[in-house]
């Protein structure tokens, strides 16, 4: 077809043009947020709406950057007014002669044109009107403006608009560091992205990229050197994208929920949505990615037996509220399971994902009998089950597999160490339930609860997230500090937007909580969570629910406190007792060790510190209140159910008790663990009288003695307590204290210590000197 014909063509159809115009004013365009973890150094990930965009200035770009981008797409950018009348031509007379325009000619600006105008119609009038278009863009803006404009808007495929989130998705790197190859790449897929995608079809990338950097020799704009250093550059890009998968995924939606629920970032949800996935927020977290990896190893560390329930961990620093690690979930992104995006931690799915504590809510109790006047001397009746009366009702509450205590009786500390379930009603009887849940509230609980007499027992809804802010304030002194996720939030230019600020609101004195801090230290020394001892103060507390249907271990240190919980987390809640697991779970099997895991790693670096010290008359009176008299001199005996054998019988040894063992089957405790004992924790003896303890054999598997293996090498170590049957957990760092004489490869420290009884497949932790 003759060229007059064509221009006839387009001269007919700007006919029909009737003037529109385009906003030159430099408008934000919408970009991605991005949330950091570790103060700033690691991006955890990139959030977008539509699409995946991060501006960046032009003078900010290597000159082999927008060279890419003008050789393939407008050679003569520099030089023309808007429109390349040699290229209009030839795509015209391709247009006019197939009835429709199938060929390109645009020009950067006039493509820049349609991207601001968002067409997604094809004709010829429609060319036009962008041609026109663009000469009257020329004469308003600047060709660097333009070229900037049209770099940060056209799009590169993957969800990647403008050419810095197409650095970092393709090749994790900011486009300002982009090598030639990179730039020619990336300069290629403008055309058409799909077509030259590096994932699907690399040689087409390849080939793409190649045309790209001969047409930059060709312009001169780069050295034949160059040219073939580029040329042979491999492709290398990044892994492909998985969406917004991050290592953190229940940690983020918690992040996302703080955003979008505070009115700093718009007075309506809509309006937050788009600036937390348009806006172009920094999001500066709490987040401590090494302690995130040892709370997923932890976490999903295997079962001897090989059953899985679900768990969840949420640690926190006790004077900040932030939340270092948070763990909602086996895995947020198992396709097969329905509960995998609920959040069985944090808030993120609230009002789902609260579970009841069990005994983990006594602590609380306390802290109101104590607030109250109630001294820890306070002897109450203990029988293995009784009917405590309330105004308007008769509650009847039973200990756990209707333990009893020798003489009937007991005071709050020994209640607390056994967790007596009689105690504890008669108690929240005494402080009253109205009472008890308003301290709660003060402590940190924030989900709705209710004044019935259960609660003490935990029998209400929680997120595992509030029990570590409640028990954070009896780690804090009795100062309670909300939980938190972020730090700062700023604009894309650094602007501070939003800033935390700890805010502190003294709940009971700290008296008071450093007094149950000294309980709850009893708790894991010689009650019911000595699997969490990790060789260094520790106070916390167990919880199981009704029918083995959860199991709690919150726990703290002076500098972090942690709550873990384990169950099914799926309608009717089964229970985690046989058939579905080997023995009966409670919180001071997995949820204890999880944590005992955890914590051991989390804080192996961290110079141990003591609890503070707590005078006797805090320790018998927090309160003021005199100090009730015991009716005996003789000493207690030592409580040893739920204690490995070898250990009790030590215990029982040192107390000046002789002893002698039982073996019964039993699935309620893991072989070789104390099931019974007679007479009970609590009775009064006096030296050289004999305790009888009963020991599981369930399945025939007795418990193991931990091994020493400090000093030796990995394989050694790891081989040694693997041909135990133990599960072996690796760390590495420098070796710090007592393991500084250690060699270089060998193990400096190791949890459970040498010689602690554990259940056959448990997880023994060691840490590898790497100095």
């Amino acid at each position: 077809m003759p060229v007059w014909v064509a221009l006839a063509a387009v001269v007919v159809a700007s006919c029909s043009y009737r003037p529109a115009v385009i906003d030159t004013t430099d408008a934000p365009l919408p970009e991605s947020t991005k949330i950091y973890a570790d103060n700033g150094q690691t991006l955890l990930i990139t959030l977008a709406g539509d699409e995946n965009r991060e501006s960046i200035s032009l003078d900010a770009l290597p000159e082999h950057v927008t060279d890419a981008v003008v050789a393939i797409e407008d050679a003569r950018f520099w030089s023309h007014s808007g429109v390349d009348a040699r290229a209009i031509l030839r795509a015209a007379v391709a247009d006019v002669s197939e009835g429709e325009a199938a060929q390109g000619g645009s020009t950067i600006t006039q493509q820049y044109v349609k991207q601001a105008r968002n067409e997604a119609e094809k004709t010829i009038g429609r060319k036009v009107e962008d041609a026109i278009l663009a000469v009257q863009l020329e004469r308003q803006l600047s060709k660097r403006q333009i070229l900037e404009r049209y770099l940060n808007t056209i799009y590169f495929g993957n969800g990647a608009s403008g050419i810095q989130a197409a650095a970092q998705r393709y090749f994790g790197v900011d486009a300002k560091d982009l090598s030639v190859a990179q730039a020619a790449t990336l300069a290629g897929f403008i055309h058409a992205p799909s077509s030259y995608d590096v994932y699907n079809r690399p040689d087409e990338a390849v080939a793409r990229r190649n045309l790209v950097v001969d047409r930059m020799l060709e312009l001169g704009w780069l050295d034949p050197s160059s040219s073939a250093v580029a040329k042979a550059e491999a492709l290398a890009p990044t892994v492909a994208s998985q969406g917004d998968r991050t290592q953190a995924a229940y940690f983020v939606e918690n992040v996302k929920k703080q955003i979008l629920d505070d009115e700093t970032f718009g007075a309506t949800r809509q309006e937050r949505e788009q600036k937390l996935f348009q806006g172009g927020l920094r999001i500066y977290t709490t987040l401590d990615t090494t302690k995130q990896r040892y709370a997923e190893d932890a976490v999903n560390a295997g079962r001897p037996d090989g059953t899985y329930p679900d768990a969840s961990l949420v640690s926190l620093e006790p004077g900040t509220g932030y939340v270092r690690a948070l763990v909602g979930g086996r895995d947020f992104y198992a396709a097969d399971d329905p509960v995998a995006k609920v959040d069985l931690a944090g808030y993120a799915s609230e009002p789902d994902g609260r579970r009841p504590t069990g005994s983990a809510f006594k602590p609380l109790v306390l802290a109101a009998a104590l607030d109250q006047g109630i001294p820890l001397s306070k002897v109450y009746t203990a029988p293995s089950e009784m009917d405590v009366q309330f105004p308007g009702q008769v509650y009847h509450v039973a200990n756990n597999a209707n333990e009893s205590i020798a003489g009937g009786a007991a005071n709050l500390r020994e209640a607390m160490v056994h967790s007596l379930n009689v105690v504890f009603v008669q108690l929240m009887r005494d402080v009253t339930p109205e009472k008890a849940v308003d301290m709660a509230y003060r402590l940190g609980i924030t989900s709705e609860l209710n004044a019935y007499p259960s609660a003490v027992l935990g029998t209400q809804l929680v997120h595992p997230i509030e029990m570590a802010s409640a028990y954070g304030t009896f780690a804090n002194g009795g100062y309670q500090v909300d939980p938190t996720f972020i730090t700062k939030v700023t604009d894309a230019d650094g602007t501070v937007v939003w800033e935390h600020s700890v805010q502190t609101t003294q709940a009971v004195s700290t008296e008071i909580a450093n007094t149950i801090t000294d309980v709850l230290s009893d708790v894991v020394t010689r009650g019911t969570g000595t699997a969490a001892r990790i060789g260094r103060p520790v106070a916390g507390k167990t919880g199981t629910g009704q029918e083995f249907r959860d199991a709690y271990f919150v726990g703290y240190t002076p500098e972090l406190v942690t709550s873990v919980w384990y169950g099914y987390a799926t309608e009717g809640q089964r229970s985690m007792a046989p058939p579905n697991t080997a023995y009966r779970v409670y919180g001071g099997t997995w949820p204890a060790e999880t944590w005992q895991r955890y914590m051991s790693a989390a804080l192996a670096d961290t110079p141990v510190t003591e609890f503070p010290e707590v005078s006797q008359r805090e320790i018998d009176d927090a309160s003021g209140t005199p100090p009730r008299s015991v009716d005996t001199d003789l000493p207690l005996v030592p409580n040893v159910v739920g204690v490995p054998a070898t250990e009790a019988e030590g215990r029982l040894q040192r107390a000046g008790y002789l002893t002698v063992r039982q073996e019964e089957a039993n699935n309620e405790y893991p072989p070789g663990y104390v099931i019974r004992q007679s007479p009970g924790g609590d009775a009064r003896l006096g030296a050289g009288a004999t305790v009888t303890i009963v020991v599981s054999t369930t399945g025939g598997a007795p418990a193991v003695t931990v091994a020493n293996v400090i000093g030796a090498a990995e394989a050694a170590a790891t081989a040694t307590l693997q041909g135990q049957g133990l599960v072996v957990s690796v760390q590495r760092g420098p070796a710090t204290n007592s393991g500084a004489s250690v060699g270089a490869g060998a193990v400096w420290q190791q949890q459970p210590t040498a010689d602690t009884q554990v259940a056959p497949g448990a997880t023994v932790t060691i840490w590898i000197n790497s100095s």
